[in-house]
């Protein structure tokens, strides 16, 4: 073979073999540029982002407080007694009927004559006609919330008891109530007639209000 041929064909072998390393080489290299397939990291374009990728710092809101005061979610309300107030003169008749002449002992009974109710605190302040002072209390008295709540017509009562005739008093024929309202409230004192009561200067008093007459005879 002439030197011509030999060089025609080491250039043709040569050429043969270049394009087989570009044909191997593509691939590679298309990887190495990053112009390939995404990475599963990295969403394709135009797809919904995945429910795991919210916020990690997202949370429930909070609770909102009850209307009532108290813990969320509580519907306890608040005690609707809170809003009775005491009976004063305005709120109630006032009558007074004699239960036992040796003892000069007498029935108090109011009733409320309003149109809302009201409580029957502690004792009522009696006086006895033109006499000084008032009757001695008897007996224990609830506190505010405890005590008698008289709805519309309702009644309370209280024993008064002038004491035996000992020598030491005088005899009157009217008293005067007020209520103890725990205020300083101004009442109107409401009168009941008392012929022939007589106080004892050491032994009169009265009890607390309660809801039955038996009881305010008997303390």
């Amino acid at each position: 073979m002439s030197s011509v041929r030999r060089t025609a064909a080491a250039l043709t072998a040569l050429s043969a073999l270049s394009a087989l390393a570009l044909t191997a080489c593509g691939p590679a290299d298309d990887a190495a540029g990053g112009s390939g397939t995404p990475s599963a990291g990295t969403p394709a374009a135009g797809a919904s982002p995945s429910a795991s990728a919210a916020p990690s710092g997202s949370a429930t809101p909070a609770a909102k407080p009850s209307k009532s005061g108290g813990s969320p979610g509580s519907s306890t309300p608040t005690d609707p007694d809170g809003a009775v107030l005491p009976c004063g003169t305005g709120d109630v008749t006032f009558t007074a009927s004699l239960a036992e002449p040796t003892t000069s002992s007498y029935l108090l009974k109011i009733t409320n004559r309003g149109a809302k109710a009201c409580r029957a605190l502690g004792h009522p302040v009696v006086t006895f006609g033109a006499l000084d002072g008032q009757a001695t209390e008897r007996g224990t008295a609830p506190g505010i919330a405890d005590a008698i709540r008289l709805d519309p017509g309702e009644s309370a009562y209280a024993g008064l008891m002038g004491g035996p005739a000992d020598g030491t008093g005088r005899t009157v024929d009217s008293i005067a109530m007020t209520m103890n309202t725990e205020s300083d409230l101004v009442q109107t004192p409401l009168r009941a007639s008392t012929p022939g009561l007589y106080v004892s200067a050491t032994r009169n008093s009265v009890t607390p209000w309660v809801d039955n007459a038996e009881d305010a005879l008997s303390l």
